[in-house]
């Protein structure tokens, strides 16, 4: 979340910075700071109200040392300890407010941000390989159909519209490119960790998933008030990212870097219609990701670097992409700056996204209460950044559609070979 001193010192320039992202979250600028000032009013009054509190005290005790009358002046005590009381109520219902409405409030984009109000003001940072030359590609579709590699009949009896049944060299495949893209990443650096696939509400909230984004995740074991208490993760940056909450790292521990596989698993609501053939787009789909928790003044290098890291799978495995930066209007909630990485699909005809680079800068670490202790001793809170490397439904297609071959069969690529136990499919 936001610091609040920026919005106390910098509300106009907050306004201006959540108006490029489009929305009215820069409307919750002055609630904030409304209920701010009621908190900060209602403390200062407790606070004078204890030291009358005191001084009445200590007059107490001198009066009945005298051996005098001192009910009305207790009578005055019992008083100030009910506004104390009504005091505290009212400052714990302020902060409660004004924490609910920062959770509500996006990340600042970053200075540099492209200014655009949708994806087509994206601009194309860099473009690596070409595109391959290939007569009348068919899409992914046909291709798994014809080798017998993904199954959706299957997948609808079971579960329905929006899954995939992977079945004998799809599902070797499938668990060929997570083997490789695991090791790639491994020797990239991170640590491999496996984590629970399903999380805390609290840290659903941690990395920005929640509140907004709720109608798109699958939430379970509700709670008293209705509100449920666990979700399946939608994405390992949630997990991944939460294994630092409530904790303080060390100055030298930074940076830390993590991988992990996980199925990811989301309601794609109100997605209807939207690249919905195949396995594009799916309720529940592999991925590997990339987390990095690192010094606040290496931030935005280390977005570079990730964002690299991310590149190298694609680049192990030949496969035409580009790089895109996201611009004000289409960014995500909680980043401050990113960029995607975008494989071709020939079959389609298009781009698509197979990784998302971003950098949070301490928007996660202080809703996640994530600090370390610099050199002089001083809790700070560090920057979070997370990648794909990379989904694999998408990854899957592009591999598919740009190693078919005019035989009909599916080149597997020479990095991929020794995982996946062959050189070719078909």
């Amino acid at each position: 979340m936001l610091d609040i001193r920026i919005l106390r010192e910098q509300p106009d320039a907050v306004r201006e910075r959540l108006r490029l992202r489009g929305g009215d979250a820069w409307s919750l600028v002055d609630e904030v700071l409304a209920c701010d000032e009621t908190r900060r009013k209602a403390e200062t009054e407790k606070q004078q109200l204890q030291g009358t509190r005191k001084s009445v005290s200590k007059e107490i005790g001198m009066l009945k040392a005298k051996g005098a009358d001192t009910a009305e002046i207790e009578a005055q005590v019992r008083g100030i300890n009910e506004q104390i009381a009504a005091l505290d109520a009212a400052a714990d219902a302020a902060s409660a407010a004004q924490q609910r409405l920062l959770l509500e409030i996006p990340n600042l984009t970053h200075d540099d941000c492209p200014h655009g109000a949708d994806e087509s003001a994206n601009p194309v940072v860099r473009e690596w390989g070409e595109r391959p030359a290939i007569v009348s590609p068919e899409d992914h579709v046909a291709l798994a159909q014809r080798h017998g590699l993904i199954d959706w009949d299957d997948a609808v009896r079971i579960a329905g519209s929006g899954f995939a049944v992977y079945r004998g060299k799809g599902a070797r495949l499938e668990r060929a490119l997570i083997s490789f893209l695991l090791d790639l990443q491994s020797a990239n650096g991170y640590e491999e960790v496996n984590v629970p696939h399903l999380v805390k509400r609290e840290c659903m909230e941690g990395t920005g998933q929640l509140p907004k984004f709720e109608s798109d995740m699958y939430g379970t074991d509700p709670g008293e008030d209705g509100a449920n208490r666990l979700f399946l993760a939608p994405t390992a940056e949630v997990p991944v990212t939460n294994l630092y909450r409530d904790t303080i790292l060390a100055e030298a521990d930074l940076p830390v870097r993590m991988t992990a596989y996980t199925p990811c698993f989301r309601r794609e609501a109100g997605s209807a219609g939207r690249d919905n053939k195949g396995i594009i787009r799916m309720h529940q789909f592999d991925k590997v990701e990339l987390v990095q928790i690192v010094h606040p003044d290496r931030g935005f290098e280390i977005l570079e670097e990730l964002t690299g890291h991310a590149e190298s799978a694609l680049q192990r495995l030949g496969l035409h992409y580009r790089v895109i930066e996201l611009c004000t209007g289409d960014i995500g909630f909680s980043s401050a700056k990113t960029y995607d990485i975008e494989v071709w699909a020939p079959g389609h005809g298009k781009y698509l996204e197979v990784s998302s680079c971003s950098c949070f800068t301490d928007y996660q670490a202080r809703r996640m209460k994530l600090r370390f202790k610099d050199a002089a001793g001083k809790n700070r809170f560090p920057w979070t950044l997370n990648g794909s490397g990379t989904a694999l439904p998408r990854l899957y297609v592009a591999l598919l559609e740009q190693c078919q071959q005019p035989d009909g069969s599916i080149r597997v690529p020479q990095a991929l070979a020794p995982y996946f136990g062959a050189d070719r499919i078909g």
